[in-house]
């Protein structure tokens, strides 16, 4: 049996050389088993709060996410509840690719842009890695200034082991289960 599925391109803004990762779900997956997908791939712990932002160009007001984050959506956007929102839902009738925002520890304020590429037909019915570049900054690192800083040994107080070439596709594992990167020391 066909299941229709969408190809998911991630990356993280404010990086260079880019982070990024292209893997595929069903158009039926909600915003919260998309997060799930997306927190998988990039090899983030899940554990911070996070937003999904669209709008026309670049007036991101509507955003879909948590039911907590309704009272915080700028004047005039528009709020759907992640749980209950489709991949479907959002395409709707537009043509791909579709952009949006995807914004992860709003304290460190990771910044992704998440693009729906393509539609494809598969048997599959979870998400498939297709492809990706580079290893995730490690969780709870700073945000992306401490991150680009530590890359040039510009700060020392991180010591810890992260290379941050290091993507091996075969480490990807979706639905929860953590991966072991290799490691090197930073800096």
């Amino acid at each position: 049996m066909s299941v229709p599925r969408i190809v998911v391109k991630v990356f993280l803004y404010r990086i260079t050389p880019e982070i990024w990762r292209r893997f595929s779900v069903p158009a039926s997956f909600t915003f919260v088993q998309l997060n799930d997908a997306i927190q998988d791939a990039m090899g983030w712990e899940n554990k911070h709060p996070h937003e999904f932002r669209h709008g026309s160009g670049k007036n991101l007001k509507d955003v879909i996410g948590p039911v907590g984050l309704a009272d915080q959506v700028p004047r005039g956007g528009e709020f759907q509840d992640e749980a209950k929102f489709t991949i479907a839902d959002f395409i709707g009738r537009k043509r791909l690719p579709l952009r949006m925002l995807y914004r992860y520890d709003f304290a460190e304020d990771w910044l992704h842009e998440v693009v729906l590429e393509k539609k494809e037909e598969s048997g599959e019915t979870g998400p498939i890695i297709i492809d990706g570049g580079r290893a995730c900054p490690p969780e709870d690192f700073g945000g992306v200034f401490q991150y680009m800083e530590a890359l040039t040994g510009q700060i020392g107080w991180y010591r810890g082991e992260y290379d941050p070439e290091a993507f091996d596709i075969k480490e990807v594992v979706f639905g929860g289960k953590k991966r072991n990167p290799k490691k090197r020391k930073l800096g």
